[in-house]
């Protein structure tokens, strides 16, 4: 047995390994810092950069360059990527950005988990897009999960985010990586060009940047987000607790669904971990109930998000400020059902 006790930030850079990581770039942030500084003492390529801005545009061009590429960070700085996580998703570059979250806006709450940045991982770039975006809730779905986006990156070539909490990323838990047997994509060099000095995606055809041509972009779109969909259809991951006695299906994910594991004794529970595309089992389960409750660090983000695909209402239990509690979640249920 190979088993170690470890975190989920040294859980994410085993995956990356594990997945073939060629390249990291980052900036120090609380509560990611440990996947870079665990980077440090690796032998993988790594740059210790001035922002992150300059983190994620590394390693969009070590990407180019035939690399599988990694970044690390928080709120703030997944804030300052955005507009380079549209760059990769016009261009067709494969990366994949770990998000371990915490209170905000802006610098916020620092060292308090958080679910804030949801939509920002679905709409933060401009213009349309349709990411990829997955959200683990154990040390052991870090690693397995990081190769899961690695994987993703490299079939839909595009950005691909990993949204933990500050919670997940500090927790310690036993790991044996020897037992998770998950096969890993060789990069296709093929797919991305023959090297520097190539234009790709949006920008090309045949060579020829086409910054003007509306017939190109609606055919471009319409392939780019048709890939997306496929490679998304290989990681329709998720946990489903079947209560046959509950009209109520709870919604969470990351640190609010391990919280709420007690209550699949009285509610049914659905966890995603792939958020975006949102799953369609979701919908499948969700016909079945008549409340859906969605919990979860945030004012609501993925509640909002699940309303427009479900076309139906979705009770909200938002845990606002750090701190959570089965205690606060029941009181809030019981008071939900009292209404009713």
């Amino acid at each position: 047995m190979s088993k170690k006790l470890i975190s989920g930030n040294e859980a994410i850079v085993l995956g990356a390994q594990k997945a073939g990581v060629g390249f990291f770039a980052g900036y120090p942030i609380t509560p990611a810092s440990e996947i870079m500084h665990k980077f440090a003492s690796t032998d993988i390529p790594f740059v210790h950069c001035e922002d992150e801005i300059s983190s994620i545009n590394m390693i969009i061009g070590a990407s180019m360059a035939g690399k599988k590429a990694l970044t690390a960070t928080s709120g703030p700085g997944y804030s300052l990527m955005q507009e380079s996580i549209g760059y990769a998703h016009m261009t067709e570059t494969p990366i994949v950005i770990v998000n371990s979250q915490r209170v905000g806006p802006s610098t916020g709450m620092p060292t308090l988990p958080a679910q804030g940045d949801i939509m920002q991982s679905r709409y933060g770039t401009h213009g349309d897009v349709n990411p990829i975006v997955f959200a683990p809730n154990s040390v052991e779905e870090c690693f397995s999960t990081t190769i899961h986006a690695f994987n993703a990156a490299e079939q839909s070539l595009s950005p691909v985010t990993i949204l933990l909490d500050a919670f997940l990323s500090q927790m310690y838990e036993p790991l044996d990586k020897d037992l998770i047997d998950i096969k890993v994509n060789v990069r296709n060099k093929k797919a991305l060009g023959k090297g520097v000095g190539y234009l790709t995606g949006l920008l090309s055809k045949n060579g020829t940047p086409q910054t003007k041509n509306t017939d190109y972009y609606r055919v471009w779109f319409k392939k780019n987000k048709e890939k997306m969909e496929n490679a998304a259809k290989n990681y329709n991951l998720f946990e489903f607790i079947e209560n046959k006695n509950s009209d109520t299906l709870l919604v969470a994910f990351g640190t609010p669904s391990r919280v709420i594991s007690s209550l699949k004794e009285k509610y049914s529970i659905f966890r995603p971990i792939r958020l975006f595309p949102i799953l369609d089992e979701l919908k499948d389960v969700a016909k079945n109930y008549k409340k859906i409750v969605a919990i979860e660090m945030n004012d609501g983000q993925y509640a909002t998000a699940l309303e427009a695909f479900l076309k139906r209402k979705i009770k909200k239990i938002n845990i606002l400020g750090g701190d959570i509690s089965l205690k606060e979640i029941m009181s809030e249920l019981r008071i939900m059902n009292s209404e009713l």
